[in-house]
């Protein structure tokens, strides 16, 4: 579930697009949107982990992406500690769509999103290799079932809460940047005393 949370924390095309509709539209349509998005998330997440199943009894492979996954944390803690600095905006949208057109349109945005495949197939394989995590049936479901939860807990934060924040005077955005920043900066120091550990 934490591990799912930071994954949707930045302000993306999803939250973003999920406090637009709450906004304009009301939470009903937003929560619907959440759900639809949440759907994908279990289907991606089940494959991701199923991927990392398959990475574990294959180490070499692993030790690849560590180094990939490396580069990419540290250019993503980079990036949100210098350079993401611009306050998300809100376009408006006329046009109302019902509540199942909201639903589909999560599953549809939420599958252009393939992040969470690589993200969570990343992090399923360090928990593993830190004992955390198995590779059984109900630790999978319950992996599954907990990025699900923490995708819909942020994405509910964002469509009831977005304009409470908005509205106030305090550098959230810049805030939040530092604080995914130092998020992946820690992530990255892990995983590089992991790639020391295995020379």
């Amino acid at each position: 579930m934490l591990i799912a949370l930071i994954g949707v924390i930045p302000p993306g095309l999803l939250n973003m697009t999920a406090a637009k509709i709450s906004i304009k539209e009301g939470y009903s349509r937003g929560l619907m949107f959440s759900i639809g998005v949440c759907v994908v998330v279990i289907i991606q997440t089940l494959i991701a982990v199923i991927f990392a199943r398959y990475l574990s009894k294959h180490p070499e492979i692993v030790q690849v992406l560590q180094r990939v996954a490396f580069v990419l944390f540290v250019l993503i803690t980079i990036y949100f500690l210098a350079l993401a600095k611009q306050q998300p905006k809100l376009k408006v949208e006329q046009e109302r769509r019902s509540k199942h057109s909201r639903f589909f349109q999560g599953m549809f945005l939420s599958s252009l999103n393939v992040f969470p495949i690589p993200y969570q197939a990343y992090m399923s394989v360090t928990l593993a290799s830190l004992g955390w995590l198995t590779f059984d049936n109900v630790s999978i479901t319950s992996y599954v079932a907990g990025a699900a939860t923490g995708t819909f807990v942020m994405l509910y934060v964002y469509v009831f809460f977005f304009k409470r924040i908005k509205n106030k005077k305090i550098k959230s955005q810049k805030n939040m940047n530092y604080i995914i920043g130092i998020i992946t900066g820690i992530i990255s120091i892990v995983t590089l005393i992991n790639i020391i550990k295995d020379l």
